[in-house]
């Protein structure tokens, strides 16, 4: 089964009211009971006090560790459970695109499967789009004292290069802990690159926005899924899927090479022809076409990311390829729009 996200259409049928809770999970086994738990307890409370009908959505992003397993035997307590599962491994930002593909309710929220998202942010961001009207309610963290010194400067280098002559900033800090409203949801699902990166995308689709800053809880269960290299990898993808400025520092960096020798060359001349100096050939020339080989090949790198990038458009491949999906509907929850292999039956 594979997804084709543009046949749902920005101004057609929108799903009924309420709230899908989003959650992607890569060999979060261990972990996944204990978050369902604190989910469970925060669609039964939205029910009570917002009569806001609540599906949870589980995308197993080709788990080895039974995760997909766990998740179809959890219990639809107080909201539908529904899981999909992937045929293989094929990233966060896949997964985050098949639970906005398969959410039944209009409005959008995402949360990790680790339970490091609190619930009682969750609530903050819910009332933020009910409440005041937002659309984008997303959360960043209130700080990183925390974390290591190198991994900050790491993150700051980050924003800083994305937004670097962007008109629609992403903000500093913000993850994927995030509301969309149906609104928003609508339109993020329009948006037919294949090469995602959320926090960009969701950002430039506009409407009202607001941050809040949170901070994350401890985990409880499992092991962090991310190492330094992935974190660098999915950043360097993020840059090249949602900005150009490798390619403007590339021209940018050529034109300076190109001044600097100019410059070397006139000042070469002055030396011979006024002082009489005669300069030597072989060490100049070796650390001039030693370092201009090396800055060639390190930009011929940054073009090949973005034709790369060009090809895999070209393609057309889908983002993901699920492998199962199934729902279980709670007792008590009103009907919602059902999507996919859903429609034949739960």
């Amino acid at each position: 089964m594979t997804s084709d996200r543009r046949v749902i259409a920005f101004p057609g049928a929108e799903p009924p009211f309420g709230l899908t809770i989003v959650v992607p999970a890569y060999n979060e086994a261990e972990a996944l009971p204990h978050t369902h738990a604190k989910l469970a307890a925060l669609a039964r409370k939205l029910k009570e006090t917002r009569g806001l009908a609540v599906e949870i959505l589980y995308v197993d992003d080709g788990s080895r560790d039974g995760t997909a397993l766990v998740a179809q035997g959890l219990k639809p307590d107080g909201a539908d459970v529904q899981v999909v599962s992937f045929s293989r491994n094929f990233g966060k930002e896949a997964a985050l695109l098949a639970g906005l593909d398969h959410a039944r309710y209009g409005a959008v929220i995402f949360m990790d499967a680790d339970g490091q998202h609190p619930t009682s942010v969750a609530e903050t961001l819910i009332s933020r789009w009910l409440d005041d009207g937002y659309d984008v309610v997303f959360t960043y963290k209130a700080h990183r004292r925390d974390e290591p010194r190198l991994r900050t400067l790491f993150v700051s280098a980050f924003y800083g290069l994305v937004n670097a002559g962007v008109k629609h900033k992403i903000p500093a800090d913000a993850g994927d802990f995030r509301l969309l409203s149906p609104r928003a949801a609508a339109a993020l699902r329009m948006l037919p690159e294949r090469g995602r990166f959320f926090k960009g995308l969701s950002s430039w689709v506009g409407f009202r926005q607001i941050g809040i800053p949170y901070e994350p809880a401890p985990r409880e269960q499992g092991e962090a899924k991310w190492s330094f290299w992935g974190l660098l990898t999915l950043s360097l993808e993020g840059l090249t899927s949602f900005s150009i400025v490798p390619l403007r520092i590339a021209s940018l960096l050529g034109a300076l090479l190109a001044a600097a020798s100019l410059l070397y060359a006139l000042a070469i001349v002055v030396e011979t022809f006024v002082f009489g100096h005669a300069v030597p050939g072989y060490p100049s020339l070796f650390v001039a076409v030693t370092f201009i080989g090396g800055v060639q090949l390190l930009m011929i790198g940054v073009l090949g990311e973005y034709i790369g990038k060009i090809l895999s458009e070209l393609k057309g491949r889908p983002v993901y390829l699920v492998g199962d999906q199934s729902l279980k509907r709670a007792v008590d929850q009103p009907g919602a729009r059902d999507t996919g292999p859903l429609a034949q039956g739960d």
